[in-house]
């Protein structure tokens, strides 16, 4: 049975098209703020990080009431090394929004999210973002988005996408690329006229998928996930099935669903419904709460391995005890393995070493994340350099994560460029110049490769090159 009056989207795209700057517009255009409120830019990136860096780090729901029906929004991360957030989250959606930069087009994490949202049957909604950008070109991007959905393998139905053009910055949206007027109207008519409605049976046993975990000072550790079947409530007996395949009789002591920025309590949740449930002290991500008549745990999405580890070591310089509060073993171990909980694609494994801890994550980025995060908690440790993750595979052999790097620099630094990626066992895929003058490269390339080339490339370039990377 279809569920009418709801909606849940999530909104994906490659880093800096617009995500977080769309969620705050449409925010702002139904009513959610006060008029005389101020309101920061990117109200979604609330994390200290996330505003310096103007990037999402992690997942955000938020929801919206537009025309009688309730939208629940998901901002997801852009970069590949959060690609673990994107990946589960979709989990919790019927739809997505692809938003695309009407300058840039089809850039690698474009590919990645896509292939992720397609696989999982998601019914997507393009958007073509920035059009009044200097240079846009909306009508050639939208044929490089139908290009990639072929590619990518889309079914008939994913094909017949339908597009809206936007300017998130200014505030307004269309059905037609020359329009640079309006509001965010036909964007909202649009999610409520492509995006299906959630699908499930009112009166089942009742199912719960939790994809996330939030904390809260007063609650403890909240579980957000998506009400699957029939209806959950408040201190009634449920099962939570353990991904070991252990279950754990729970009660939720609060429910929450999401109305703006806020989670509002509330005492009963419907299948379709976004919801926050608190009470349960041990509850991980993948995990099941079921009615105990009918224990039938859902599968949860296989997230990809990590490709790069680093080691986190017990300050012992001479200067250790003068950066930092937490500086023994117990303390790192302690808040390592608390990161684990709730960050889905980095592993922790203890060594030979009491005071050494082995971290594996998606990429440089990730892991420099966590530093940083851990340095402004005040924990002091060291690190050792970071290195590629070799696997065996069927026949014995001993492998390397391989990575597509995308590269587009003006035409007088290709040559720097190619020397040096050619220099650290990159191979050339593809080349090509842009309608801007700009020249494309694609390279095939091991990880170890490019660890620590980054800042190399943009002082190479002098900051006007951009370089996307994506494991192969």
């Amino acid at each position: 049975m279809e569920r009418k009056g709801i909606k849940n989207i999530a909104i994906i795209a490659h880093v800096d098209h617009g995500k977080t700057t769309l969620v705050d517009e449409m925010l702002h255009q139904s009513g959610i703020f006060r008029d005389n409120e101020v309101v920061a830019e990117r109200v979604m990136d609330s994390n200290d990080l996330e505003k310096e860096r103007g990037i999402t780090i992690l997942s955000k729901n938020t929801a919206i009431h537009y025309k009688d029906t309730k939208i629940n929004i998901v901002d997801t991360p852009g970069h590949a090394d959060f690609g673990g957030e994107v990946e589960r989250i979709l989990t919790m959606v019927d739809g997505v929004l692809l938003l695309v930069d009407a300058f840039e087009g089809c850039m690698p994490q474009t590919r990645f999210v896509l292939s992720k949202a397609l696989a999982l049957h998601k019914t997507p909604l393009v958007v073509v973002n920035k059009i009044d950008r200097d240079g846009a070109r909306p009508e050639e991007v939208v044929d490089e988005v139908l290009d990639l959905f072929i590619e990518l393998g889309a079914d008939d139905d994913q094909i017949e996408f339908p597009v809206v053009y936007a300017s998130a910055r200014g505030g307004y949206s269309s059905l037609n690329p020359d329009d640079r007027e309006g509001d965010m109207r036909p964007l909202l008519d649009a999610i409520l006229e492509h995006i299906p409605s959630p699908n499930g049976d009112p009166d089942g046993a009742a199912q719960i998928l939790f994809s996330s975990l939030e904390y809260d000072d007063y609650v403890g550790r909240i579980g957000v996930g998506r009400v699957e079947r029939g209806s959950v409530k408040v201190n009634t007996p449920y099962v939570l099935c353990k991904q070991d395949g252990s279950q754990e009789n729970v009660r939720f002591s609060q429910l929450y669903q999401f109305d703006g920025l806020k989670r509002v309590p509330c005492t009963e949740a419907q299948f379709g419904d976004l919801i926050c449930v608190a009470g349960i002290p041990d509850l991980n991500i993948g995990e099941t709460a079921c009615d105990p008549e009918h224990i039938e745990p859902l599968p949860f999405v296989k997230i990809d391995e990590p490709t790069i580890s680093m080691n986190f070591m017990v300050n012992d310089s001479p200067f250790s005890g003068r950066e930092g509060k937490y500086v023994t073993s117990r303390n790192l171990r302690d808040r390592l393995f608390k990161e684990v909980e709730t960050n889905v694609s980095m592993r922790v494994e203890e060594t030979d070493s009491m005071d050494t801890f082995k971290v594996s994550g998606r990429g440089e980025l990730h892991l420099s994340i966590l530093i940083e995060t851990m340095r402004r908690e005040n924990y002091e440790f060291a690190v050792s350099r970071p290195q590629v993750i070799l696997k065996k595979d069927a026949n014995g052999q001993t492998t390397e994560p391989i990575e597509s790097a995308i590269i587009e620099v003006p035409e007088e630094y290709v040559g720097v460029v190619m020397e040096k990626l050619c220099s650290r066992k990159g191979e050339i895929e593809n080349m090509d110049t842009r309608s801007t003058g700009m020249t494309h490269l694609e390279i095939k390339i091991p990880s170890r490769g490019l660890i620590g080339y980054r800042s190399e490339f943009l002082t190479d370039t002098n900051g006007n090159g951009i370089m996307n990377q994506l494991f192969n």
